[in-house]
């Protein structure tokens, strides 16, 4: 994934504005996800979603067809101003295949989710050049909380550049960095490793999170990734959260060893991931990473207008 030459930014979204809610990996529960639309609802949002987004296949949500043609017919309908997924679980690393990139380039929109959907943040970035968030999803937005909720809207609809804050920081190598920030869910990022959508993360600030991992797996992938070249010439590490992965110092000290020949600065604590809060957090934007101070400070909007 080599760093485009320019990014296209999503317009700001408004209240009022149609957004469209997407289902491209895995079934979700629909009481849930109800309580996540109420919330857009709340926000002064319009969410629009067709029955499709309920059909279920096993452990996808419908046909790869299917799932793929709901992400197109959402950039490509004028009405819609932002795509939000239902939940991740697996599904859209099958969908890469599928997809029309240049029909995406040519209809940037905001387009948000984390898990399973750091698959399509990254690829929409390295392939199609658009500014894309990591952030909450339909089942989880509607338990959010308010800093979660507050970090969804100043990153959305302000227009202004973001500072995100890591409340509970753990200085793993000190320093500050400048680079473009991406990254996601690593077992997720991990499996496109030796495909034609393999991470590549030159110059860039990786932001990393987990979930229910034990710690011998975050280290086999981790090196993995470093033997495979994914890591070679990053500016910074900024961690998330890694719940039910094990004790967090036993994390930090694999992150530590597997990048012990670097000297880039790692700050751990963000509030980034499986966990509440789960801030939103814009991919394909630089910023400034102060691993001593707790801030990964954007140099400018992820959103237009």
């Amino acid at each position: 994934m080599a760093a485009v030459s320019s990014i296209l930014l999503p317009e700001r979204l408004s209240s009022g504005d149609t957004v469209a809610v997407i289902a491209p990996s895995s079934p979700f529960d629909r009481e849930k996800f109800q309580k996540g639309i109420f919330v857009l609802e709340e926000m002064g949002l319009r969410p629009l979603f067709s029955d499709g987004i309920f059909e279920t296949r096993g452990y996808l949500a419908g046909p790869d067809a299917h799932r793929a043609r709901l992400i197109h017919d959402s950039f490509m309908d004028p009405a819609v101003k932002g795509i939000f997924c239902a939940r991740g679980g697996y599904g859209a690393l099958r969908l890469l295949e599928l997809l029309d990139f240049e029909l995406i380039a040519a209809h940037p929109k905001v387009f948000i989710g984390c898990s399973d959907v750091s698959v399509l943040l990254n690829v929409f970035y390295s392939r199609c050049g658009l500014a894309a968030f990591h952030g909450p999803m339909m089942q989880s937005l509607g338990e959010a909380a308010q800093p979660t909720k507050q970090a969804f809207i100043d990153c959305l609809f302000s227009g202004n550049p973001v500072t995100v804050t890591a409340e509970n920081r753990v200085v793993i190598r000190s320093g500050s960095c400048s680079g473009i920030v991406s990254g996601g869910n690593l077992t997720t990022l991990c499996h496109l490793v030796g495909t034609p959508y393999q991470p590549d993360f030159l110059g860039h600030i990786v932001l990393l999170e987990d979930v229910g991992e034990q710690p011998y797996r975050i280290d086999r992938m981790l090196t993995h990734m470093r033997m495979a070249g994914c890591f070679e010439g990053i500016a910074g590490l900024a961690l998330g959260s890694f719940r039910d992965c094990g004790q967090p110092d036993e994390i930090y000290r694999i992150f530590d060893n597997v990048f012990d020949a670097g000297s880039v600065p790692i700050l751990a604590g963000f509030d980034v991931g499986h966990d509440e809060p789960n801030l939103t957090v814009p991919f394909g934007i630089r910023a400034m990473l102060d691993a001593d101070n707790g801030r990964l400070s954007y140099d400018a909007s992820a959103v237009a207008g």
